[in-house]
């Protein structure tokens, strides 16, 4: 794969550099190489650049000309998941994973506001996302979400925890089907049956909108070292779920790997532990794609096999794909209209493309002032956004508050079009 060879000659070349014996043969090549690799990325046409950068967040009402005043427990508010609507409506996810008191988990961003506090909006209102309100029907703790804009829902996937709980409480784990303009529980479909409530963490969806059917990565990490990992598939229809790939080792931490970002190990002494993360679907919704954070691979599978309800655990197992290294530890995912796959890379600080014709992995685009990429979404003009959330940062308790800062970046890809499948 093209990233892997891109770390290694870059590795190379900062040997030469130091070496004050004469150039080899062999390292003129790797020079070619190098020059040759960083063009093909750079022949891909994106370009990255900081989109909002956002001081906090704030639910306050908005007056026109009067400035928000920060949540009082802003610095526990990362905005971490991103997905927009047809009419351009950025949705955001707020996590309670480091605090129960954010006013809500899931909201409205006004992007019209470029600095200041993120101005949020509780979807589908505050009272909605209560952590006292019903288990069963009140949005707890969301990271991962997707935006159907065929059907005109929101499909929230609720971990069901929050801080300080050691196990989510019953019925809280749960898909709620909202409308997206009204805000209306469309369906709701519980996942306890299929999640474990003290050791798994529901962390994304994605969801094939002409069949009704969503796929859920279980990470697994409230049980870390020995994560309860797996795939869980839902049915609108029959509002049922299955559990699949339970604890295989494709879905699992890759063993011997840490997870890096900005040259330092995530936690030393108490290394980060996610494995599956980031979920997308093709264009057509036959094939599924993830990642897991601590690891460094990507893999598929054909959406028909995990449809098959009779199907055996071997022969679920047979059907992965190992479509290589990525070059770095991952969280979100998103795939293109062309079947393009996109994966925030947290080691590089960027964004690495796999080309699904090619078979190409690359990394496209990176700058050190992201932190953390989280959430890739696409607008619906084409245009590649993602969240900048130094969630591990903010988890670690090693942002003061004050000083938080919320970044969205853009991914300029020219001539890319339409979101079909995303990840947080």
């Amino acid at each position: 794969m093209r990233i892997a060879l891109l770390d290694a000659t870059q590795h190379q070349q900062r040997c030469f550099i130091m070496s004050p014996r004469p150039l080899s043969l062999t390292t003129l090549m790797l020079a070619t190489a190098i020059t040759f690799l960083q063009t093909a990325s750079a022949a891909d046409g994106a370009r990255l650049e900081r989109w909002r950068s956002y001081a906090g967040v704030s639910w306050e009402p908005a007056v026109e000309n009067t400035s928000a005043t920060p949540f009082a427990d802003s610095v526990n508010a990362p905005i971490a998941g991103l997905h927009f609507d047809n009419q351009g409506r950025a949705f955001v996810s707020t996590p309670r994973l480091a605090s129960a008191s954010l006013t809500a988990t899931l909201s409205i961003l006004d992007t019209r506001v470029q600095t200041g506090p993120a101005r949020l909006t509780a979807f589908p209102s505050i009272q909605a996302n209560a952590v006292a309100g019903s288990a069963a029907d009140s949005l707890r703790s969301v990271l991962g979400f997707y935006v159907d804009n065929r059907n005109g829902w929101l499909w929230a996937l609720d971990m069901g925890f929050v801080a300080g709980e050691s196990e989510a409480p019953a019925n809280s784990q749960k898909v709620l089907v909202l409308d997206l303009k009204s805000g209306r529980t469309v369906k709701r479909i519980k996942l306890d049956q299929v999640a474990d409530r003290a050791g798994s963490l529901l962390n994304d969806i994605v969801v094939d909108e002409r069949r009704r059917v969503a796929y859920i990565s279980d990470s697994g990490s409230r049980s870390a070292p020995n994560n309860k990992v797996g795939l869980i598939v839902v049915d609108f229809a029959s509002g049922t779920s299955r559990r699949v790939l339970d604890k295989h080792p494709a879905l699992d931490v890759e063993p011997g790997v840490n997870v890096i970002a900005h040259g330092a190990e995530v936690w030393p002494g108490k290394p980060l532990k996610i494995g599956i993360n980031g979920v997308a679907l093709s264009p057509d919704a036959d094939t599924l794609y993830w990642t897991v954070t601590t690891g460094t691979r990507a893999h598929s599978i054909p959406t028909s096999i995990l449809r098959k309800p009779d199907a055996t655990t071997a022969q679920v197992a047979a059907a992965i794909e190992d479509l290589g290294p990525v070059g770095g530890n991952t969280d979100g995912i998103v795939t293109d209209a062309k079947g393009n796959l996109y994966i925030t890379d947290v080691t590089h600080n960027g964004i690495v493309k796999y080309d699904a014709h090619t078979k190409v992995m690359a990394l496209i685009a990176a700058d050190d002032n992201v932190h953390w990429p989280d959430t890739p979404s696409l607008m619906p003009d084409g245009e590649l956004l993602f969240t900048s959330s130094a969630l591990n940062d903010h988890l670690a308790g090693s942002v003061k508050p004050g000083a938080e800062r919320f970044d969205l970046w853009r991914l300029l890809l020219g001539d890319q079009t339409s979101q079909t499948g995303s990840a947080p």
